[in-house]
């Protein structure tokens, strides 16, 4: 590992060396895809799989322990693996779609997946973004990946044997496959699609060719053998083709696939493989990943807090991924999740709103633009093809999760900075979006004409999680405001917005001061239940959607009584105990587990809707809390382990908390130009910006104990605001912190210094 960066010994306060780390310069190393794979359905330490791939390739590849069509494809403490996976999912509970398998075996013709399966051991197994290793011990054979964005190579080492084979396992639930012997290829493709109705024309279509004669060749179905076709279709279709080695032998195999054609398959293994082999591709590959990390260049951590953030970085990086392709006329093109139709332009899936407005595009505007920029085109095609936007795409529109946050989505990038697309259509989408009813609950708006008439949504109409809802609604309707406002729109069309914006207010409850179920009626829920999980609210209790106030926090603040109660209402989240009342399910979900066993009271990091929580400290005049508080959530709930996350990771949403709380700051309000301030964890962090210009953070007396901002300065002045502006940033800039172990409370203590806020901002 000293090859790839400077260690520097310091000499820490205790009396004993402590490692930290100089500049890196090979970051792709410092990362452990094998982070949050110690998971299961009953407790989540990140639900991830060891995804080997490129940034936002449309391919992924895993490893597959679980059975195939299991949502938890690789966990860590698994024995077996079944075969390697081309992935698309963006998470367990949403499973995949698109999915093949490829496994080797030998000594006998061995193709349904308990029969292939092979021990392994992690200390035969070498997991990289770029390149994943593994020696399966039943068939003597090491298997290995390199990958592209949608293309792979993979490398089988064989011992000697007359019976080394491979087999290519196209899943249930429709497939076909094709030996073609003289060609040394197979081909075939995958319906399987697990999360709603088969969309139309929805096939993965796959192409795999070997750089060595087959001395047999079969297909298969089911669990048997067909003797006389090479070719099948059938609810499950699989090939096994095999050869003969000696010692040690490398047999290749390059892989592609398409959501258009074979012939689109073919162009894309020719194109990003070309005449490549499997060193070359794995090279290309882990230089396209460190041109893409050096992004945020850190310096002055641990070893392990260096691990962590580009291991977390990396997870960032994912999704929503590519669904676009290239043609063989150069063209962007797509196969359509809506209108099953191949049309030109963008197309993104594997994303779920709820969870990834709230940090995880914030990131791509700062950091990833470029990418963003096509992500928001792909909306545009959505809304085109199918007349809505999605909320959860996989790869179309699914319905699971709540609110209208695409509106969050759209607005950020807008006033975030990007340009050169049709915003137009996106001001009608949202607009569209904001006042229907979706053909499903998860799209548009269910509830809506409560909402709009009432100002909520009721409690006791038959609509599920009214409260969230109406939570989400209010945000989504200020950041539709702030698009609108962005645009020059009349007031005529944009001040309902702002008005809706308020309407977090009628389910304040006086008499617990917290967020609340209400009638439509007018009289609040009761019996009423702080803990309640589920119910009025989705997958967290009314101590956590409470602070889902991001359009205005000072509102809120002044509706508990001032910010001296708001901060103590804020303290009551951490000193309560974990209790829970989980009635609404009917039994323990994981999430509650997860808070149950943090020690972190009634704080659920492993769950999105509080995950900003711990920056309203800096609404309410103390922002050495926020600082106390990111530094021990980072040090206690993330770490480059198997179990090294707190809760589901989430497409990226909750390592881009931790990402952008090691640089010092939050998005606590997407679609307002700040970040809120927290407290950074390196000595040193340079970030290169797309258009050249560098935003520089030191800390240089950072440390584990000084943990808390005596004074910041910004480009050389004193700053005392609690926020910092993202147009600012984008000038570049020079954030010089002063950290000290004894907290500041005279700091960011005035109102003059607080972030945005709708009702206290000069309209």
């Amino acid at each position: 590992m000293k090859k790839f960066f400077t260690v520097l010994l310091t000499f820490a306060a205790v009396g004993v060396f402590a490692q930290t780390v100089g500049k890196v310069t090979d970051p792709v190393e410092w990362i452990n895809p094998l982070m949050g794979t110690q998971s299961k359905p009953e407790l989540s330490n990140g639900n991830t799989y060891p995804a080997i791939g490129v940034p936002w390739g449309m391919n992924l590849w895993t490893p597959q322990t679980g059975k195939m069509g299991n949502g938890w494809a690789y966990q860590y403490d698994a024995d077996k693996i079944r075969g390697f996976k081309q992935t698309h999912q963006p998470s367990p509970w949403m499973n995949d779609y698109g999915a093949f398998a490829i496994m080797p075996v030998t000594g006998k013709v061995k193709f349904n997946e308990d029969d292939r399966a092979s021990w392994y051991s992690h200390k035969a197994e070498v997991s990289k973004p770029y390149y994943y290793s593994v020696y399966l011990a039943d068939a003597n054979v090491t298997t290995e990946i390199t990958p592209t964005e949608r293309a792979a190579q993979f490398r089988f080492t064989y011992p000697k044997t007359d019976s080394a084979f491979v087999v290519v396992d196209a899943l249930n639930k429709g497939s076909y496959i094709k030996v073609i012997p003289s060609e040394r290829k197979i081909i075939g493709y995958t319906m399987r699609y697990a999360r709603g109705p088969l969309p139309k024309n929805f096939k993965n279509y796959f192409v795999v060719i070997f750089n060595k004669d087959f001395t047999l060749a079969k297909t298969w179905k089911g669990n048997r053998l067909v003797k006389d076709s090479l070719e099948i279709q059938s609810d499950h279709s699989g090939a096994v083709i095999g050869f003969k080695t000696a010692n040690g032998e490398k047999v290749t195999a390059k892989v592609a696939s398409s959501f258009i054609s074979f012939e689109q398959a073919e162009i894309n293994l020719k194109r990003e493989l070309a005449n490549d082999n499997f060193d070359a591709t794995k090279a290309k590959a882990k230089a396209i990943w460190n041109k893409t990390l050096s992004k945020i260049a850190i310096e002055g951590g641990t070893v392990d807090q260096t691990r962590t953030f580009y291991s977390s970085l990396y997870r960032t990086l994912f999704f929503p991924n590519k669904l676009y392709e290239i043609n063989a006329d150069n063209k962007i093109v797509h196969w359509s999740p809506y209108n099953g139709e191949i049309l030109p332009g963008y197309m993104f899936a594997g994303t779920g709103f709820w969870d990834t407005f709230r940090a995880l595009y914030p990131f791509l505007n700062l950091v990833y633009p470029a990418i963003n920029k096509e992500m928001q085109e792909g909306l545009i095609n959505d809304y085109k093809e199918g007349g809505w936007l999605p909320e959860w795409s996989s790869p179309g529109y699914a319905n699971i999760m709540i609110g209208n946050n695409s509106a969050s989505v759209v607005a950020d990038a807008y006033i975030k900075g990007l340009r050169g697309y049709d915003i137009e259509k996106l001001w009608e989408a949202l607009k569209h979006g904001a006042n229907n009813e979706g053909p499903m609950e998860a799209v548009g708006r269910s509830g809506v004409k409560y909402y709009n008439e009432l100002g909520y949504v009721p409690f006791d109409v038959k609509v599920r999680e009214n409260a969230a809802k109406t939570l989400e609604y209010a945000y989504d309707d200020f950041a539709i405001y702030q698009l609108g406002k962005a645009l020059g729109k009349p007031a005529s069309e944009i001040d309902i917005y702002a008005k809706r914006s308020m309407n977090y207010k009628n389910l304040f409850d006086p008499s617990s001061g917290l967020m609340r179920g209400k009638n439509a009626d007018g009289t609040f829920q009761s019996p009423f239940s702080p803990f309640k999980w589920g119910g009025a609210f989705t997958e967290g209790n009314s101590w956590h959607y409470t602070w889902s106030v991001f359009q205005d926090v000072a509102g809120l603040a002044k509706l508990m009584g001032g910010n001296q109660k708001f901060v103590t209402k804020l303290d009551s989240v951490f000193s309560m105990p974990p209790v829970f009342d989980e009635s609404a399910y009917g039994g323990v979900i994981h999430e509650i587990r997860e808070m149950q066993i943090a020690n972190m009271g009634q704080y659920a990091h492993g769950n999105q809707p509080i995950q900003h929580m711990i920056y309203l400290y800096n609404y309410g005049g103390a922002p050495w809390k926020t600082q106390y508080w990111v530094r021990e959530t980072m040090n206690r709930m993330y770490a480059a382990t198997p179990d090294g996350y707190c809760g589901d990771e989430d497409n990226g949403q909750t390592s881009a908390w931790y990402v952008f709380s090691a640089l010092g700051f939050y998005p606590v309000t997407p679609a307002v130009d700040q970040y809120v301030i927290g407290a950074p964890l390196f000595k040193k962090v340079t970030l290169t910006l797309d258009n050249g210009k560098k935003v520089i953070i030191n800390a240089p007396s950072n440390s584990d104990s000084n943990r808390y901002i005596k004074d910041l300065k910004v480009n050389g002045t004193t700053y005392h605001k609690n926020w910092l502006s993202h147009s600012a940033l984008l000038k570049g800039a020079v954030l010089d912190f002063n950290m000290s172990s004894i907290p500041n409370k005279t700091r960011g203590v005035s109102e003059a210094s607080f972030p945005y806020s709708f009702s206290t901002a000069k309209k």
